[in-house]
């Protein structure tokens, strides 16, 4: 890493010399703009609107524009004769309890790093954080702008947090707040006991970016020359319209019946859907949704077949010849088209007669 702000951290008398380091970095992949013909970058030019003229970048300023049209230009040299006291310092102003300050007004992150000469103050400032409970209030200047920030430990270091100031945050002006919205007793029980039975720790290598590794696959896959199969997206049926407490109450029982799985993309639920749905995603062997034996659906959805399982994962050799001695060995089902296809039968299909009944003819 490359530190980007060299100064001290000012505490009380103390100067502590530190640097700075992005503490975060963006993952997103970076496309270049091009001409889809040829593949040639597209690069933009700098043109004056009055003049016409092409501007080289030394030229230019910066320019506030007031409300009558006019333009207030202003050169490096007015920049620098403004006040910036923190330019080199991390001034702390006071300390506070950390539940006081709100998440929204946190904006980057940064590692602070001691200089050989400050390490010993820096340790100091860190273990007496760390028995406090508290965080550092200071005021720090980054990039030519004067910032809020706090100071914290995190796993040994000090991380600098710059805050927005409080006019940068926005009202929230809806008109929903004006109005008198009732919510029952039982709905609001229903929904506390739908967020108890959804809690649990929060680790965030449980989640992942889908999105971000389908993107990667399809440019591996255009470097490569092979053609990128998609993937299936996830149909959720239609369920009808309900009440909110009937939501609620399928949501909670849907809830009690299965874990409850993260971004992983091992299981995905439908929120009021009814929980002896067919399509339920199935965690047991794949050969389950092989079996020819006509039965009528479970009522738990974990039992329920995963009509995608089939296609997302490959045919198993060794439980092939077991299904079709099953399906050999079964009586005749009263459907026609011969032998039953693998998989749960779609929504709406006719259920097998019993065993035993002759089949209408």
């Amino acid at each position: 890493m490359h530190s980007m702000w060299k100064g001290a951290i000012s505490f009380g008398l103390v100067m502590i010399p530190v640097r700075l380091y992005a503490a975060t970095e963006q993952k997103d992949i970076s496309f270049r703009q091009v001409h889809r013909a040829d593949g040639g970058r597209i690069k933009f030019r700098r043109f004056c609107s009055v003049c016409g003229e092409e501007v080289p970048y030394e030229d230019v300023a910066k320019g506030y524009e007031l409300p009558t049209g006019e333009m207030v230009i202003l050169g490096d040299e007015d920049m620098a004769e403004l006040p910036l006291p923190t330019t080199r310092s991390i001034e702390v102003l006071h300390f506070a309890p950390v539940e006081q300050l709100d998440p929204i007004l946190f904006n980057r992150s940064y590692f602070v790093e001691p200089e050989t000469a400050g390490a010993r103050a820096y340790v100091l400032l860190r273990d007496a954080l760390e028995q406090s409970g508290r965080v550092a209030v200071a005021q720090v200047a980054l990039r030519q702008r004067e910032s809020l920030a706090t100071l914290r430990s995190r796993d040994g270091v000090l991380l600098l947090e710059t805050l927005l100031w409080p006019d940068e945050i926005r009202p929230p002006l809806f008109p929903f707040l004006d109005q008198d919205i009732e919510v029952r007793p039982q709905e609001l029980l229903m929904a506390a006991s739908l967020i108890d039975s959804m809690t649990s720790d929060f680790d965030p290598d449980d989640h992942k970016d889908g999105y971000r590794e389908a993107l990667a696959e399809l440019v591996e896959a255009k470097v490569q020359g092979r053609e990128l199969l998609q993937p299936g997206t996830l149909e959720i049926a239609a369920s009808p319209a309900t009440s909110l407490a009937d939501a609620l109450q399928a949501s909670l029982a849907a809830a009690r019946e299965a874990p409850a799985i993260g971004h992983s993309g091992q299981q995905a639920k439908a929120v009021g859907a009814k929980s002896t749905a067919p399509n339920a995603i199935e965690s047991g062997p794949a050969k389950r949704a092989g079996s020819s034996r006509s039965r009528k659906p479970a009522a738990d959805p974990e039992s329920a077949a995963d009509p995608g399982s089939a296609a997302d994962s490959p045919a198993d050799p060794g439980s092939a010849a077991p299904a079709s001695a099953r399906a050999r060995s079964a009586k005749p089902s009263p459907a026609k088209g011969g032998s039953p296809k693998s998989g749960s039968p779609k929504s709406g299909s006719s259920k097998a007669s019993p065993a035993g009944r002759k089949a209408p003819s």
